[in-house]
């Protein structure tokens, strides 16, 4: 039977308010045994119990300090009456992985970590979840279990990069190493310059520091009210590369709030509402959000029982102009925006201008409304680094557009970062697979006017839906990020800027329309219609339909397991 802070974890240990003789009390003797063995005592057995999530390696830099945190976590649930449980689940660096065989697991990756939580903390019968996010796919992956399985907890992100800089470079970061590739490749750099550059651009613990997906999504999430206040802009460590006392603080009060919220029954999905997903979208198209929040802020809606539609991204888009002056389409960094005080200063500005729903549920009690009341106005500011709703750095429209066509019939995410287009026409240069269109990039062969097709990159076709960081940066690193458009069916980084279009569905690997380009081709994209569209005659499609054959599948594995299940990019590329 449950009791008011063991509502599950009674089953595993028994109810100790039952009398010893208790039938289940008996059944869990070896249960108890067992944990007695891992360090609980008496006492212990009433204790509610946490799962911390926590992907945790040595290998990456934006999150190597988690066993860290983890610990912090850990020791403030003990002193608070509680008992936690340490999930530790894998992590892919998008970074490190970018542009080799690895990063088709790095998608692969956020579902796996929702899985392995979700794992752990049924078998274990836990009553709440912490959950620490930081590279790229872990901040979504760690907080789809609370919205899958309802329960009480909240997500804290592990922090930001601070900017690196080098002899003659400043606000480095790595955008910066990527495009440093392209500008080599174009003969606009020299070796020494590029080492330089890949010495010095990453300083230290933290996830990538621009509006990349990791920040990206953990201004989403506390939009979402799934964070406290500010949480989402902090960096990671000092300039000595040691955790900040901001960090180890708000470690310890997610414990806090994660103990309260089990004492007032709050749940997961009595915050994650329709109306926040509203609010976490508006964040993403006023800070420049990566276009993975789409992918992501699908899948998080889909766990948590939300309808959410692709085509709502453009509702919300077509109002919220672009506020941030951060990377990649502007200056700044992260950091610079937790100078200024954080998240809740664009959530104030965005609520007072009409653009949020205030009255929304958070994890720490209180409204939206409520949390930003006390933050800095806008107006009241010396800054560049948010402009205000009334005169933005770009305006609506200009960002991220959901669209659709003739090469994309359900829907490709546009990526224009603030750039004051109308459309593109070019001529296809296609490609099967990444590396090989990389290579036509840093060769010279990619001309301007160009559209660079690449294909059988989508969830399932690569398998795993890589990011095309690197031909994308390769085009912008060698001049040509206003007159080449890449289209693909893979992702893009948060880091990618420039004429962008992905996730085109139906993917090339079940048959689309994108399977069937042929170099020469003329592809438009137009921004005010919001269309993609393949100008080759429907006969002409179709007998080279009859021709097509699906690539042979010779995965095996993990990547054969997701391929089988992943859903569609349309639909946030969920795999159950």
């Amino acid at each position: 039977m449950a009791t008011p802070l063991k509502p599950s974890s009674w089953k595993l240990t028994g109810n100790p308010e039952t009398p010893k003789a208790d039938p289940h009390w008996i059944k869990r003797t070896a249960a108890r045994a067992h944990l007695r063995a891992a360090g609980f005592k008496d006492d212990d057995f009433k204790k509610p119990v946490f799962t911390v999530v926590s992907p945790y390696s040595n290998a990456l830099p934006c999150n190597n300090h988690f066993r860290e945190l983890t610990d912090i976590v850990v020791e403030e649930v003990e002193k608070l009456g509680g008992k936690a449980f340490i999930c530790a689940t894998p992590v892919v660096s998008d970074g490190e992985t970018m542009g080799s065989d690895g990063m088709k697991y790095s998608l692969i990756s956020r579902d796996l970590i929702a899985d392995c939580a979700e794992l752990m903390h049924q078998a274990y019968a836990a009553d709440g979840i912490i959950a620490l996010g930081g590279c790229d796919k872990t901040v979504p992956g760690v907080l789809m279990p609370l919205a899958r399985l309802n329960t009480p907890g909240l997500s804290l992100y592990g922090g930001t990069i601070l900017p690196g800089k080098c002899d003659g470079h400043e606000h480095l970061d790595a955008c910066a190493v990527m495009e440093a590739i392209g500008s080599y490749g174009a003969g606009i750099m020299d070796i020494e310059e590029l080492h330089k550059i890949e010495c010095g651009s990453l300083p230290g613990s933290g996830a990538c520091g621009g509006m990349y997906t990791a920040n990206t999504m953990s201004s989403a999430v506390e939009a979402l009210g799934m964070a406290l206040p500010g949480t989402a802009s902090s960096p990671a460590v000092t300039p000595e590369n040691v955790v900040t006392e901001k960090k180890k603080e708000q470690c310890r009060q997610v414990a806090a709030v994660a103990m309260e919220n089990l004492r007032s029954g709050v749940k997961t999905r009595d915050i994650m509402t329709k109306k926040a997903f509203e609010n976490a979208i508006t964040v993403m198209y006023a800070l420049g959000g990566s276009t993975n929040g789409v992918l992501h802020l699908l899948a998080l809606a889909y766990e948590a029982g939300v309808d959410l539609q692709i085509e709502e991204f453009n509702t919300i888009g077509d109002k919220t102009p672009l506020l941030s002056n951060l990377q990649p389409h502007g200056r700044y960094h992260m950091k610079d925006l937790d100078n200024i005080g954080g998240l809740p200063v664009v959530l104030r500005e965005l609520l007072e201008a009409g653009h949020l729903h205030g009255d929304c549920l958070t994890v720490n009690g209180k409204t939206m409304a409520e949390n930003v009341r006390d933050a800095p106005r806008l107006a009241d500011l010396t800054q560049d680094v948010i402009y205000p709703f009334s005169k933005p750095f770009a305006p609506a429209g200009h960002h991220i557009l959901i669209v659709k066509g003739s090469l994309a019939p359900d829907s490709a995410v546009l990526k224009i970062s603030g750039k004051q287009i109308s459309g593109f026409t070019g001529k296809a240069v296609v490609f099967d697979g990444e590396q090989k269109a990389f290579d036509a990039v840093m060769n010279g062969s990619i001309k301007p006017g160009n559209v660079l097709v690449i294909r059988y990159e989508g969830p399932q076709g690569s398998p795993g839906m890589p990011e095309m960081l690197s031909p994308g940066s390769a085009l912008v690193g060698a001049g040509l990020g206003t007159s080449v458009a890449l289209v693909t069916d893979g992702r893009f980084s948060g880091a990618s800027h420039g004429i962008m279009l992905g996730h085109v569905t139906p993917e090339a690997r079940s048959g689309g329309p994108l399977a069937l380009v042929e170099d020469g081709d003329e592809i438009t994209i137009d921004v005010k219609k919001k269309q993609v569209n393949l100008i080759v005659p429907e006969a002409v499609l179709a007998e080279r339909r009859t021709r097509w054959q699906s690539p042979p599948d010779t995965t095996r594995g993990l990547l054969a397991k997701y391929r089988r299940n992943v859903s569609s990019a349309h639909r946030g590329a969920t795999t159950y």
